[in-house]
C-alpha cells in the first residue's frame, strides 16, 4: 500500500473539477452563494401552456435558451456547460483532448410529442406513428436532425466529441440514481487501472408537457402551485410529492497519483460508492426498506468507514410521502440513534428533483460542503413530521465541521445509489 492507494490497495479517487447549473443559476459560484442562502429556483411554468394540469411549477432552466425547443437539446446544452466548467477548474489536457472516457446519465431520449405531430404529418398518419417509419423518413431532407436524436447515445456522442474524451462513451439511466452512477463508473475505472481519469457528467432537461403529465399520473409531483418556491417540502408534515427540475453536475475524477504528477488541486476524494437494486416496484419502495440499507451498507464498506465517521448526509430527499419515509427508515437503521443528531438535509427543496441529474448535482453540493465548511439548508421545513426526526438543517444554512459526506440518490424501480465524499483520503 501506499500514499496513491487506499487501504485495500486500490488507486484513491480524487476529484479535480467540478460543474452545476441549476434552478438556481449557472456555475458553481452562483449556485452556492444562492443555495446557502435558501433561495428557490422553483417557478410557474411559462415554457408551455399549463391549461388542465394539476402541477404548474417546476424548476425549469430558462436562462439558457435552446431554439427550437426540446428537452434533449437542452440536456445536452446543460450537459456541455458544466462539463466545460468542470475541465476548465480541474486543467487537465489540451482543449477537446480528455484523456479519459466519459461516462454519461441522462434522461432516456424520446420523440415528444411536438415533433411527434410533425413527424406524423410527414408520415402520413397521425395514428400509426412506429419508429421505423420515423427513422425512415427522418433519413434525410428536413428532418434529418430527428434521426441523431432517435438515437440514445447522441447527447453522449456530441460530448464526446466536443470534449475529446478516449473510447466509446458510455450513456447510462438508472432514473434517479443516474448522477451518482455515472461517478461510480468513473471510479471504478480508474480503480481497475482502465484510465487514470474520467470525465462523469449527469443532465437533464425534461420539464416538458408529457413528462408533467406522466407523472402526474402516478401521482407523485406536488401540487403545491402557490407560491411555487413553497412547493417542495422534504421531511415535512405537509409534504405532498417532488418538483421536476432541470439541470446537470459534472466531476473530473483522477487517480491522486496521476492528479499529484501533474500538480492538480485536490477538491475532495470519492472513497465509497454502493449500490443495490429492489425489484419490489416500479416506484415504491421495498417496505422493510432492505435496499436502502443495504444501498448505503456497501457505500460505507466500500470507502472501509464506519457510520459514526459521516457528518453530513445529503440526502435524496425529494418530498414525496413514501420516499422521505423510507429514506429515514433506511438511514436510522444503520446510523441507529446518531441518525436523529446527524446534519441531514435536501438540496431539492430549493433546485427541485433534476431526475437522471440529482447525483451529480448533489455531489457537487457536498463537496462545495467539503470545501467551504457550511451545510445548505432544508428550506420550507416549517411543520416537522413526527415519523421522521431529521435534524435536516431548517431553513437557514449552517456552519459546521463537516469531513465526510454521504450523498444518497434512490430512484424509482429500486435503483438505490450512495456516495462517500471526503476533504482527504481515508
Amino acid at each position: 500500500m501506499t500514499a496513491t492507494h487506499d487501504k485495500f490497495g486500490r488507486p484513491i479517487v480524487v476529484v479535480t473539477g467540478m460543474g452545476v447549473v441549476t434552478s438556481v443559476g449557472a456555475g458553481k459560484a452562483d449556485n452556492w452563494k444562492k443555495l446557502t442562502a435558501g433561495e428557490s429556483g422553483i417557478r410557474t411554468i411559462t415554457r408551455f401552456p399549463t391549461d388542465g394540469l394539476k402541477t404548474t411549477m417546476a424548476g425549469t432552466i430558462d436562462f439558457i435558451p435552446v431554439e427550437p425547443f426540446s428537452s434533449t437539446d437542452l440536456s445536452e446544452r446543460l450537459g456541455e456547460l458544466v462539463a466545460e466548467e468542470a475541465i476548465a477548474q480541474s486543467g487537465i489536457g489540451a482543449k477537446g483532448d480528455f484523456p479519459g472516457p466519459l461516462f454519461l446519465a441522462v434522461a432516456p431520449v424520446e420523440v415528444e410529442w411536438p415533433q411527434r405531430q410533425e413527424l406524423g404529418r410527414a408520415i402520413g398518419s397521425q395514428t400509426e406513428i412506429n419508429y421505423d417509419a420515423m427513422l425512415r423518413v427522418s433519413g434525410g431532407g428536413r428532418y434529418t436532425a430527428y434521426h441523431r436524436r432517435f438515437l440514445f447515445g447522441s447527447v453522449a456522442d456530441h460530448l464526446a466529441e466536443a470534449f475529446g474524451t478516449k473510447g466509446s462513451p458510455i450513456s447510462l439511466s438508472t432514473a434517479c440514481a443516474s448522477g451518482a452512477t455515472a461517478i461510480q463508473l468513473g471510479v471504478e475505472a480508474i480503480r481497475r487501472g482502465e484510465a487514470d481519469a474520467a470525465l462523469c457528467v449527469a443532465t437533464d432537461g425534461s420539464v416538458n408537457p408529457e413528462a408533467l403529465v406522466r407523472f402526474s399520473l402516478l401521482s407523485a409531483l406536488s401540487t403545491h402551485n402557490d407560491p411555487p418556491h413553497a412547493a417542495a417540502r422534504p421531511f415535512s408534515k405537509n409534504r405532498d410529492g417532488f418538483v421536476m427540475a432541470e439541470g446537470a453536475g459534472a466531476l473530473v475524477l483522477e487517480s491522486l497519483e496521476a492528479a499529484k504528477a501533474r500538480g492538480a488541486k485536490i477538491l475532495g476524494v470519492v472513497a465509497g460508492c454502493g449500490e443495490l437494486a429492489d425489484s419490489f416496484h416500479r416506484t415504491r419502495s421495498s417496505p422493510d426498506g432492505k435496499p436502502i440499507i443495504g444501498c448505503v451498507r456497501n457505500a460505507l464498506a466500500d470507502a472501509g468507514i464506519a457510520a459514526e465517521q459521516i457528518d453530513y448526509i445529503n440526502a435524496h430527499g425529494t418530498g414525496t410521502p413514501e420516499n422521505d419515509k423510507m429514506e429515514y427508515l433506511g438511514i436510522s437503521s444503520v446510523f441507529g440513534e446518531r441518525a436523529k443528531e446527524i446534519p441531514v438535509s435536501s438540496n431539492k427543496s430549493m433546485v427541485g428533483h433534476t431526475l437522471s441529474a440529482a447525483g451529480a448535482v448533489e455531489a457537487v453540493v457536498s463537496l462545495l460542503t467539503l470545501e467551504h465548511q457550511r451545510i445548505p439548508p432544508t428550506i420550507n421545513y416549517d411543520i416537522p413530521d413526527p415519523a421522521i426526526p431529521f435534524d435536516v438543517v431548517p431553513n437557514k444554512a449552517r456552519d459546521a465541521r463537516v469531513t465526510t459526506v454521504m450523498s444518497n440518490s434512490f430512484g424509482f424501480g429500486g435503483q438505490n445509489a450512495s456516495l462517500v465524499l471526503t476533504r482527504e483520503p481515508v
